[in-house]
């Protein structure tokens, strides 16, 4: 796609703040798929290169999570591979039917879950006692969650965070990492989906990238240093603002 030169730098910088955002909490693509948007491409190509871009900064993410011993590869690789079909399922379905309904319902239970976060100042700040085994958890929040990122996406982290935080009783820098693999595997499966179907922007995506794996590197930096108390806060923000986003056309 031909855009002129400071289309690309400013989707550059998109992709910076949008990896950086993403890394701490998720919800990068409040910054990313508008700046794709606003740049000309159509819904369904901006969303397919959405995902190609933010893989590659969730991937950077995962590294420096891993790397930093807060990813648990046994626990984490059943959902991994579940989220992954899930959402080529759900991007499929989204090729075919369009998702404007989620978008009355998604807002108010976002709601509940910032009520709830809120409501719960200690939430995540240590582990807790598991009120799920890890397989049945799997298998219900990596093909619910797998199929919803591909055909929706907007809450995804949040939904995903919570739920661990809750039933696996996860602290919240480990659940944040464990996020981070599901959404990568998540946003490959749908960009599976988006690329066989023409719907993504090589050049456009590239110019992102670099920004992407910046941003993410910058923000899960600022995670391993600061923990918990980062994650609630911008968690928080994030959520907030998705709901506002959701609801501001109605």
């Amino acid at each position: 796609m031909d855009l002129a030169f400071h289309a690309y730098a400013l989707l550059f910088g998109a992709g910076l703040l949008g990896g950086f955002i993403d890394s701490i909490a998720g919800g990068g693509g409040l910054i990313t798929v508008p700046a794709l948007l606003w740049a000309g491409l159509p819904p369904q190509l901006a969303l397919g290169t959405n995902k190609a871009q933010s893989s590659f900064g969730t991937a950077m993410s995962v590294s420096r999570y891993a790397q930093a011993g807060l990813v648990a590869w046994p626990e984490v690789r059943l959902a991994t591979v579940l989220s992954f079909l899930g959402s080529m399922a759900g991007a499929y379905v989204l090729t075919l039917i369009g998702n404007d309904a989620l978008k009355k319902v998604i807002p108010w239970m976002l709601l509940g879950v910032v009520v709830y976060v809120m409501a719960s100042p200690r939430l995540g700040s240590t582990a807790t006692r598991a009120r799920m085994g890890v397989v049945l958890y799997s298998w219900v929040f990596g093909l619910t969650l797998g199929f919803y990122d591909g055909f929706f996406g907007p809450g995804t982290g949040a939904f995903w965070i919570l739920s661990l935080v809750t039933l696996l009783g996860q602290e919240l820098t480990r659940a944040n990492a464990f996020t981070k693999v599901v959404n990568l595997a998540s946003n490959l499966g749908s960009l599976v989906v988006f690329a066989c179907l023409g719907h993504v922007a090589p050049w456009v995506a590239l110019a992102m990238i670099g920004g992407q794996l910046i941003g993410a590197r910058l923000g899960s930096g600022l995670v391993l240093k600061h923990g918990a108390g980062l994650i609630r806060g911008v968690f928080l923000a994030v959520v907030l603002t998705l709901i506002l986003k959701l609801l501001w056309p109605a």
